[in-house]
């Protein structure tokens, strides 16, 4: 340690040592039943407490890791590849496997010790989260897309925010998440644009799903069929874009954050990261899933065409 060093860690040290002194007084000092306003100089030494322990931590961890602060960082587009039986394969797609075979172990565990204890009178805390999540997630396909029976829509929409949701979880591992790399992304709103064609074809016909695409004026279709054919293959395009960007995002402000704080580090990213690894993730997941449920609710709609109004047959003039 350098002299600088020494000097942070003895500031450290001595502020550390008068808050906890002043919490353990202020402690002793308050009442039975003390209001807010007697509880505050408890509170600013315990905040003052965690602050001065974080620096010393850091000091010490500066000094004799050499982790210094510093504002460059290095990202790639596109997952670094690795050699798995003589094929190039991306870690991203590793992780995304990985996520995928602990999620199926977690749903057979929870097939095989918790559905069978289900009880229709007296339901559990595991029953009760578990109907809440099918009920949710049943009325917000229901909202968006209708009464037209389709009940593997709601199945798939749970697994791909579950998912989508265990591959954000991976980055807390120190592994790159699936949804940041644009393939994956890509790959989901694929899936996406597969469902609404086919959601679109099997309500109203092959020749339905033409005239929804055409509009309701025949005279337009020839014109207006190849810009909604050009506007659906977007689609993937568009969603996975939003997805990635804002996956991204968060990616890059963790790395530069853990890159500008260096040895002071400890703690911060972590609680960071519980914002960028659980909350936004699950607000992308809600946004993926309601915007795919709109592009396939609109392949379903299938606009009347306008019926002619007829004019009113003029009276004959009656013979004087």
């Amino acid at each position: 340690m350098d002299t600088k060093q020494i000097i942070m860690a003895a500031v450290g040290a001595v502020a550390l040592s008068a808050f906890l002194v002043g919490y353990v007084l202020t402690s002793r000092a308050l009442p039975k039943n003390p209001t807010k306003k007697q509880k505050r100089p408890k509170t600013l030494c315990f905040v003052g407490l965690l602050i001065s322990a974080w620096f010393l931590v850091g000091t010490f961890i500066t000094a004799f890791s050499g982790k210094k602060g510093h504002l460059a960082i290095e990202f790639e587009m596109f997952s670094e590849r690795v050699d798995l039986f003589g094929f190039s394969i991306a870690k991203t797609t590793i992780t995304g496997a990985g996520v995928l075979l602990a999620l199926i172990l977690l749903l057979a565990l929870v097939r095989i010790f918790i559905i069978p204890k289900f009880n229709v009178e007296t339901p559990g805390s595991a029953q009760s989260a578990l109907e809440m999540a099918v009920e949710f997630v049943d009325n917000t396909v229901r909202n968006a897309t209708g009464e037209f029976p389709m009940k593997s829509l709601p199945p798939f929409m749970l697994t791909i925010a579950l998912y989508m949701f265990g591959c954000a979880l991976s980055e807390l591992f120190g592994l790159r998440a699936p949804t940041s790399d644009l393939t994956f992304t890509f790959a989901l709103g694929l899936c996406t644009f597969f469902l609404l064609n086919y959601y679109g074809i099997r309500k109203n016909g092959v020749l339905g799903r033409l005239k929804n695409m055409g509009g309701a004026v025949p005279a337009m279709r020839p014109v207006m069929i190849p810009l909604k054919a050009v506007s659906d293959i977007s689609v993937p395009v568009s969603l996975a874009a939003r997805l990635y960007g804002n996956m991204v995002g968060g990616l890059l402000v963790m790395d530069l954050l853990k890159g500008v704080l260096g040895g002071y580090g400890s703690g911060i990213p972590a609680v960071a990261g519980l914002w960028f690894n659980l909350i936004h993730p699950g607000l992308q997941i809600y946004i993926f899933v309601t915007l795919s449920l709109t592009f396939i609710d609109e392949a379903m709609e299938l606009e009347e065409t306008p019926k002619k109004e007829k004019k009113p047959k003029k009276a004959k003039r009656s013979e004087a």
